[in-house]
């Protein structure tokens, strides 16, 4: 249906509007005027409980602020069709002129009202919040806001990337800092003339860094065995704060104790054997 099509037999013409101002009576007009600030009054306690139900509920401010406008707004609508139906008024021809515009406006701003949809999802159902770090889909950072219809990250190069909320939403979300703790995962590849464990115990010092958490405590041990060296993982505890901290300060810290120990650490390397012969 067309807003065209409905529109010029929703609203009322010129005359039909003078002819009902001119039956308005006292009697008429009392009890609407009443049924309004009863009206007005109820929507008042209404907003109150439903404040009461929302901060009970622990939502982020903007899904607060969102929902209760959204109740706001449909409870003086209900009130003005009460009161519009007591003055006599045809409220049908009301609603279907609003529901036209409504759907108008909803196919003007689909893209919007998607992302609001998945703000709403994320504020309520709160997978993460502002100053934790996560992975949505292929992007990672720190989050920085979460907004109805965008949720800002920043990067560890220091980029701000703005994500739609129906993205974000429908996204795989990995939430590093829920847990307040993450686990650092180093490999590093040593000779076969090391003994694995003088490679352990060089690799449990160097975890022994400011930042570290040894609740659990650091894990090394062998990989697997290359052609030319064994590989190992040292894994280390830290805060998720103090993550990239006690990545960098492990790493550096794992060549300092190898050179101490004399351990060799191997590299990709090609011997290349030459013919003196034509």
């Amino acid at each position: 249906m067309m807003l065209t099509e409905v529109l010029p037999e929703a609203l009322p013409d010129a005359q039909a509007v003078k002819g009902f101002f001119d039956s308005l009576t006292w009697q008429k007009v009392i009890p609407p005027l009443v049924l309004l600030l009863v009206g007005l009054v109820a929507v008042r306690l209404l907003l109150r409980l439903f404040d009461r139900a929302l901060e009970r509920s622990r939502l982020e401010r903007a899904a607060y602020a969102m929902l209760r406008s959204v109740m706001k707004v449909l409870l003086y609508f209900i009130l003005l069709l009460l009161v519009a139906a007591q003055l006599g008024v045809d409220v049908s021809s009301l609603v279907a002129i609003l529901s036209v515009i409504s759907l108008a406006l909803s196919l003007a701003v689909q893209g919007a009202l998607t992302n609001v949809v998945g703000g709403v999802t994320l504020l309520t159902t709160r997978p993460f919040k502002a100053g934790d770090f996560v992975e949505l889909g292929d992007q990672s950072g720190t989050v920085l806001e979460v907004s109805v219809t965008y949720t800002k990250l920043q990067t560890p190069d220091n980029k701000i990337v703005s994500i739609p909320n129906s993205t974000a939403a429908a996204a795989r979300i990995t939430n590093f800092s829920a847990a307040g703790t993450r686990r650092v995962d180093l490999t590093v590849s040593a000779s076969y003339r090391s003994p694995v464990e003088s490679v352990k115990a060089a690799l449990l010092r160097a975890a022994n860094s400011p930042t570290s958490l040894f609740t659990p405590e650091p894990f090394a041990g062998v990989k697997e065995y290359g052609d030319s060296a064994i590989t190992y993982v040292l894994q280390v505890w830290s805060s998720a704060s103090d993550y990239w901290t006690t990545y960098f300060t492990v790493n550096e810290a794992i060549s300092r104790e190898f050179a101490q120990d004399g351990i060799e650490m191997t590299y990709p390397h090609l011997n290349v054997h030459l013919d003196s012969n034509p």
